[in-house]
């Protein structure tokens, strides 16, 4: 159950990333972590072992509300 939370929100965090026009490279850049890691997150495959804080730097970096990201709606 929370393996699918947190593959959404990496979509999330993918579709927010190509809507403001960043590659993985300048957004992970942006919040100082190495775009391999930013890439594990979008697909799902860090599981439950990002944190809060991380996901609030996301958000900040994309200029989005954090919610975008966690609330649980898809994408259209």
């Amino acid at each position: 159950m929370f393996a699918t939370r947190y593959k959404n929100i990496g979509l999330k965090i993918a579709y927010y990333r190509k809507k403001k026009g960043y590659t993985q490279a300048e957004l992970a850049e942006r919040i100082g972590m190495s775009a391999a890691y930013l890439g594990q997150i979008e697909r799902g495959n860090r599981g439950n072992s990002f944190s809060l804080e991380t996901l609030y730097q996301i958000a900040d970096a994309l200029e989005i509300d954090v919610n975008l990201l966690i609330k649980n709606e898809m994408l259209a």
